[in-house]
């Protein structure tokens, strides 16, 4: 009797034993971490990330993130970024940064007589005096007038003005751009993918702002009036983004 009740008590110790050392397998498996692969890192998250708006493209990865292992951006991921640009600076009409021979237009080669005072190099916003404007020889929506950034910059925003002396102004115009002289003319689309008409002055004086969100990455410009009062008519300025983007 004594020795059944001692095997008895030899098996139930050891059930227990085994029991609580299946227990310990189990709970050190659940404890585990899965390991991720070396080097992988989180995807850039586009509401949040940070923008360099002179080009060098989306920045503000994640912490775990490797920054060194991973290209630059495309130009196009920059500007998904960065749907609008918080800081904008002028390109140079108004204070004669931007040369003369920077801005073209349509059929400048027949700007002679009284036109020759209202070549397009006369289109710089606050301008005053005889030759405020850039008057357009035509009053068509053939006609254009055109800027060399000189080198490919981010620009955000137009600003336009009428002629200083007389009753004559563009009221809508689209916009036209391109980074290189060899490539195509690329109209700037609005959010159903036509030509946007941008609204512009309704007297002479006033300044009208139209903010491009998102920004054009391009060298060369176009403003193409596609409605005027009296005559086509133009002071202007662009908008630069600046490199301090929040």
């Amino acid at each position: 009797m004594a020795r059944r009740v001692a095997l008895l008590a030899f098996l139930l110790l050891t059930a227990a034993l085994t029991g609580v050392h299946t227990q310990e397998e189990l709970g050190g498996e659940e404890n585990q971490e899965v390991e991720e692969p070396e080097g992988a890192a989180e995807p850039l998250n586009g509401r949040s990330c940070t923008c360099n708006c002179e080009g060098g493209g989306p920045t503000g990865a994640p912490a775990s993130a490797a920054p060194s292992a991973r290209p630059a951006p495309p130009q196009s991921h920059f500007l998904e970024c960065m749907p609008e640009c918080p800081y904008h600076k002028p390109l140079g009409f108004e204070s004669g940064y931007v040369r003369s021979d920077q801005i073209s237009c349509s059929n400048e080669d027949q700007y002679v007589g009284w036109f020759s005072s209202w070549t397009p190099n006369k289109a710089r916003l606050n301008s005053q005096g005889f030759g405020c404007a850039w008057l357009s020889k035509i009053q068509d929506t053939t006609q254009w007038i055109q800027i060399d950034l000189k080198e490919v910059k981010v620009v955000s925003g137009i600003l336009t003005q009428g002629r200083c002396d007389a009753e004559e102004w563009m009221t809508k115009y689209s916009v036209q751009y391109r980074s290189d002289v060899n490539l195509n003319w690329i109209y700037y689309k609005d959010t159903t993918g036509n030509n946007r008409v941008f609204y512009g002055n309704s007297d002479r004086s006033s300044t009208v702002q139209n903010l491009l969100r998102p920004p054009i990455v391009a060298r060369y410009v176009r403003l193409l009036p596609l409605g005027w009062h009296t005559r086509i008519g133009i002071r202007m300025e662009l908008l630069i983004c600046m490199n301090k983007c929040l």
